[in-house]
């Protein structure tokens, strides 16, 4: 798995309690990067999310793979603190590795082997998978035009 979710369950294991996690959540999303005004529109809103949150998404077709399992790079942000923290968590599961590895992973267990599973509201559990939803049909997307 990605150096990044490794550490980020690290951290998580570290953090005695869920309020210190939620903070750590809420600094993940501060640490995003400035998400393009470019792409904030309705083309990339994820829908089934409380908040307002966007995805955007480049396919790069590597020549070492013959262009056949396109690396897929995301970017995301939200208008609330904790959800664009639940979008750097979906990044780093995601975000620089090829469609065919997307598929390959179970979103759920890596949420539930965070905890996330127990400690989310329906509403942000909901918008998570949407989240993921949006992403695994992007992949599903790349492979069928690669």
């Amino acid at each position: 798995m990605d150096d990044r979710l490794e550490a980020i369950r690290q951290d998580f294991a570290f953090l005695d309690e869920w309020e210190e996690r939620y903070r750590y959540i809420i600094d993940l999303g501060a640490a995003l990067p400035p998400y393009p005004d470019a792409v904030r529109d309705d083309a990339h809103k994820v829908p089934g999310c409380v908040s307002q949150v966007w995805l955007d998404v480049v396919s790069d077709a590597r020549a070492s793979d013959g262009g056949r399992d396109p690396v897929l790079t995301f970017k995301g942000d939200s208008d609330a603190h904790i959800v664009r923290g639940l979008v750097a968590i979906v990044l780093a599961l995601y975000s620089d590795r090829p469609a065919s590895a997307i598929l390959a992973t179970d979103a759920e267990a890596e949420f539930r082997s965070l905890g996330l599973d127990e400690h989310l509201t329906p509403q942000r559990a909901n918008g998570l998978r949407s989240m993921v939803k949006r992403i695994r049909q992007s992949a599903e997307a790349a492979l069928a035009t690669a």
